[in-house]
């Protein structure tokens, strides 16, 4: 009987009325981060609905992985890393998918090589980390947390005097490290707030309509440094992007500046930033992303992170993403773009991280 109610099966193809679906219930799937990232509801749903059974893995040493992956038609995969000793050993994966945005965990050029699509859904939390990023910059402007802190050990006029050098936003400038969808979110709440919001990018030659329709004005990075009272990160983890904001470039920063990021780890350097906001150079930071702490350990310790003591940096454990909309779109998309290999198709291309690999199996444009 098919595993469809009311359907009948033809060599592999599923029928429902006049569409057409493809069993996958062949295929192998593994699951990597099952138990630090459980399958979620909605990602279950779509598996289910294109009869896939994956692997659930929490991988607890080099040799487990090996073991599950090597043999595996697909790898679905939050915080796992995947350097090229792991994705070499993969004889049959057909196509990597990472459940998220950032790829850079996953070693996309040795997956390239050996045919390996790598996949990702770059969309799934613009909101979320623009209305993050921008509780951490309003957290860091209005000084909650010291505000906190004195309150809690009974010192209201000492936490009033707080108060004392808090500025309007609207006098304040915003600029924006990269200038994609999340920034381009972000810029849109910094307008309501009636800030002027400057934005960089690598290409400065690229001309952007929605700078204009957003009043965002796009200058060198040298000068958003020079002329912002806050700086929001906005970039992918690349050799270009590693601890980018050194300490000669927090220097750059407007005396009395801060810094927001909810973008990736290491484009800051944590020991440099410690100096710089000691020095006062920097009036604070709002961070989701750290790398000297493994928020994804599974039997972490309370950390002893210089900056975690610091009463004028606001931080959170790299949670900018989380919402119930966005865990839906990300297993209903993710999902999809496994779908699209395993059916012998491209996924959207904007999904599509190495888009110059030559797959294993002929894909075809939809």
């Amino acid at each position: 009987m098919s595993p469809l109610s009311g359907s009948t099966c033809h060599d592999g193809v599923l029928l429902r009325g006049r569409k057409k679906l493809m069993d996958h219930s062949p295929y192998k799937v593994v699951r990597l981060n099952a138990k630090l990232f459980p399958i979620t509801e909605f990602e279950q749903e779509k598996y289910d609905e294109h009869h896939i059974t994956p692997l659930p893995i929490e991988a607890a040493s080099r040799e487990v992985l090996i073991r599950n992956v090597r043999d595996a038609d697909a790898v679905m995969v939050v915080s796992q890393s995947l350097p090229a000793e792991i994705v070499e050993t993969m004889q049959r994966c057909r196509v990597i998918c990472r459940l998220g945005a950032g790829t850079d965990k996953i070693d996309v050029g040795a997956a390239t090589e050996r045919g390996i699509v790598v996949a990702n859904v770059p969309d799934f939390c613009v909101e979320e980390q623009a209305d993050h990023a921008f509780a951490l910059l309003l957290a860091v402007a209005r000084r909650l947390n010291q505000m906190r802190n004195r309150m809690l050990d009974g010192q209201y006029h000492e936490a009033r005097q707080h108060c004392r050098g808090l500025r309007r936003l609207p006098n304040c400038t915003l600029g924006l490290v990269g200038f994609g969808r999340s920034a381009k979110a972000m810029a849109r709440r910094a307008s309501g707030f009636g800030m002027r919001v400057l934005a960089s990018r690598r290409n400065q030659s690229v001309v952007d309509p929605e700078a204009r329709a957003l009043n965002v004005e796009m200058v060198t990075q040298e000068r958003l440094l020079s002329e912002s009272d806050f700086v929001s990160l906005h970039l992918p983890l690349n050799d270009q992007t590693r601890r980018m904001f050194d300490k000669p470039r927090l220097l750059k920063m407007k005396p009395g500046s801060a810094l927001i990021n909810t973008s990736r780890r290491a484009i800051v350097d944590e020991h440099a930033l410690v100096e710089v906001l000691t020095t006062q150079h920097l009036s604070g930071a709002g961070l989701d992303t750290f790398e000297a702490i493994n928020v994804h350990d599974s039997n972490p310790k309370p950390p002893k992170h210089a900056l975690l003591q610091m009463e004028n940096v606001i931080f959170t454990p790299h949670v900018a993403a989380f919402s119930v909309d966005s865990s839906r779109d990300v297993g209903f998309r993710s999902v999809a773009n496994l779908v699209a290999v395993l059916s012998e198709r491209w996924p959207n291309a904007d999904r599509v991280v190495n888009a110059e690999v030559k797959a294993r199996q002929l894909l075809r444009e939809e």
